[in-house]
């Protein structure tokens, strides 16, 4: 670990105590795991502190990690951000979990970083995180008729609904999916000979 991650673990540590997990090195970035109730605090703390100063919100995703691999079961859906301190040359991966899988919600960083805006519309139609406080929560990428939120693991591949032209009413229409599942199986064609060594096989 360089002596300047050592410095920004060692900081966190410092700031925070027990309100964040153990401050994580992976590829160079610190990922810090933060409590849903302690979330907007931490990100305030995040960028105020004299000795932090993440002015800036780079990134916003949502992510299901319901199968993710290694985690233990339990809370699935997280808001993870990445902020820069342009102040201190830093980067950090901030971590939050929703509490509730069946309707994941935390609170908005809108008022803290401008930028997160869009970025929390997106989770929120993509995963389903309800993000409290949003001054404008709505979908942004999917139709508004749109059904569940395909992201999610357990979204059916073949979705819910489909839409369709309905010449009769003039207008675009929804319907539930009529797709069959289908059963592909691969064949396996190869030439006559295939095999054979010198005329044998």
């Amino acid at each position: 670990m360089s002596a300047k991650l050592e410095r920004l673990c060692d900081k966190l540590k410092e700031v925070f105590g027990a309100k964040i997990g153990e401050p994580v090195l992976s590829l160079g970035e610190v990922t810090v795991e933060v409590p849903a109730a302690a979330y907007h605090e931490v990100a305030r703390t995040m960028r105020d502190h004299a000795e932090l100063k993440f002015e800036e919100l780079i990134d916003l995703s949502g992510i299901d990690y319901s199968t993710y691999a290694g985690r233990t079961p339990g809370l699935h859906f997280a808001a993870v951000l990445q902020l820069i301190s342009v102040t201190h040359n830093w980067r950090l991966r901030l971590r939050a979990f929703a509490s509730d899988n069946e309707a994941p919600a935390l609170p908005t960083v809108t008022d803290l970083w401008h930028a997160a805006n869009w970025y929390e519309r997106e989770a929120f139609d993509l995963f389903g995180i309800v993000f409290n406080g949003h001054p404008d929560l709505r979908r942004i990428l999917t139709d508004y008729g749109f059904v569940g939120h395909p992201f999610r693991k357990d979204f059916p591949v073949s979705g819910y609904v489909e839409m369709r032209y309905d010449p009769e009413m003039r207008r675009v229409t929804y319907q539930p999916v009529t797709i069959e599942p289908r059963e592909v199986t691969p064949r396996i064609v190869r030439e006559a000979g295939y095999g054979k060594v010198d005329g044998r096989g």
